[in-house]
């Protein structure tokens, strides 16, 4: 694990930088065109700048998955109803929100609503 020594923090203190580790991060993934990077069981770092930027250090070991490889999830009539009905989308943006979470609602509502932010 990527560990800071006390002299390191004391540097990116003074620059402004706060270092802290993100628990809990199953997976990562980068998506590009015609391709996916898939890095599981990730460390994450997450520098805080002041003014509420936020900087995320990835390191893990990588797998590359190519779009045709990739599965598309079945998306039901009603799931892309309901996230029509919580964001306004349109249906055609509720259905491609919903392929690229993966075919979690939560997870394509709060996509739409930071499109729209």
């Amino acid at each position: 694990m990527f560990r800071l020594n006390r002299e390191q923090r004391r540097l990116l203190e003074r620059m402004g930088l706060n270092f802290k580790p993100l628990d809990g991060v199953q997976e990562v993934q980068l998506k590009m065109q015609g391709k996916t990077i898939v890095i599981r069981s990730p460390e994450v770092q997450v520098i805080e700048i002041k003014g509420g930027s936020r900087i995320y250090y990835v390191s893990g070991i990588e797998e590359e998955v190519a779009a045709a490889q990739q599965e598309v999830p079945e998306i039901s009539q009603e799931d892309v109803e309901l996230v029509v009905l919580k964001t306004g989308a349109s249906q055609e943006e509720a259905r491609k929100a919903l392929i690229e979470a993966g075919g979690d609602i939560a997870r394509a509502i709060l996509l739409l609503s930071q499109k729209k932010a």
